[in-house]
């Protein structure tokens, strides 16, 4: 059995990378939590160090995460780029340091299996990003559909507005990002169905993409304090769409675009069961051209009922998520679970690039 909350020592923490998941996202946030004392920050970047060391004063300051020792710290938080999480990943774990990869958790099933591996090499644990899950209203929208019966269908879809991230940087080169939409937004919806589908085989995937957007500046994301790239390799999509078949023949859509023509960035969930449907509108993510608040709605026998949820701080699910760490940590049979998951995740994302990209190929204008 494992100790209460609230007779564990704060949990000692390094954020390994400090871009803008890093020093936005993750940094303020452990700073702020009782469970965790920040005492490394790790990144190449000398003045990207300086400043995590003003908001974490007495934290050591590395600029590789070869130089983090398990005496230094109980867990990595790592938010390095989309290419180097497997490697500084596996890196970490072989020397037994427990991590925490932030989404994309690898980019292929191989980098799924080498990060096993190093985990059982190290005696350690992965713990991985899953913060969609950790959504109040997602939350409720699994309790709903609960009480609907079978579940025979899923649309989920996050679309914005304007959001393509750092146009020319690394988040649009498919050899460093792993992809575009489907890897960056595409990762959070199909983690939405773990709580509504379980550990779901998916035996049909097929699907399109597109870069209508990607090469004006005019659709890049505004919240993003590093501004576009005018220049650099673009090639990865700007809106992916799937279609899904489980072994048991639920059918999900999936639609993930980093720009649109419409209006609000907005996140739609909506489930089709046998006893009714079940639709969630929201925006995940901290874009500020968001829908005015989240709806969550039942429909059975041509009546729609709304349901009551509870309005949220944007942000909110990243605190529950290191809310269960802790405990993660301290727990034997949270080893193995999260490779074996993202495994299942990069696997699905593998076969939807396999037939998007071939049909590209087929398609005769090309883009």
């Amino acid at each position: 059995m494992s100790e209460p909350a609230s007779a564990r020592p704060p949990v000692r923490v390094a954020v390994v990378g400090l871009g803008w998941a890093g020093r936005s996202i993750w940094l303020p946030r452990l700073i702020a939590h009782p469970d965790f004392t920040v005492t490394a920050v790790v990144d190449s970047d000398p003045a990207a160090r300086a400043a995590a060391a003003e908001q974490a004063p007495g934290a050591a300051t590395l600029a590789w995460p070869t130089e983090l020792t398990r005496e230094q710290a109980d867990l990595a938080v790592v938010a390095v780029p989309n290419h180097l999480h497997t490697e500084v990943g596996a890196e970490l774990l072989t020397r037994g340091i427990p991590v925490f990869l932030e989404k994309p958790v690898c980019l292929s099933t191989a980098e799924a299996e080498r990060l096993a591996a190093a985990e059982r090499s190290g005696g350690s644990v992965l713990l991985a990003g899953s913060a969609a899950r950790h959504r109040g209203d997602v939350r409720e929208l699994c309790a709903v559909v609960g009480g609907l019966g079978r579940v025979r269908h899923i649309e989920v879809a996050w679309v914005r507005s304007r959001g393509i991230p750092r146009a020319g940087g690394w988040f649009t080169r498919r050899d460093l990002a792993g992809g575009g939409a489907m890897v960056d937004l595409g990762w959070h919806l199909l983690d939405t169905l773990v709580p509504l589908l379980g550990a779901a085989r998916f035996v049909q995937i097929t699907g399109t993409l597109s870069d209508d957007f990607l090469h004006d500046r005019r659709w890049a994301a505004a919240w993003r304090e590093d501004q576009p790239a005018d220049t650099g390799h673009r090639d990865v999509e700007d809106t992916a769409r799937a279609f899904l078949v489980s072994d048991e023949g639920v059918s999900v859509a999936l639609r993930a675009s980093w720009a649109s023509h419409q209006a609000r960035d907005t996140t739609t969930i909506t489930v089709e069961a046998a006893g009714g449907t079940a639709t969630l509108r929201c925006t995940f993510g901290f874009s500020p051209n968001r829908q005015g608040g989240a709806t969550l709605s039942v429909t059975r026998d041509g009546e729609t009922t709304p349901v009551a949820i509870p309005h949220e701080e944007i942000g909110l699910e990243y605190v529950r998520q290191l809310d269960t760490l802790p405990a993660a940590l301290a727990d034997p049979l949270a080893r193995g679970s999260a490779a074996a998951e993202a495994a299942r995740t990069i696997a699905v994302i593998e076969r939807f690039y396999e037939s998007a990209l071939e049909f590209r190929a087929l398609a005769p204008t090309g883009r």
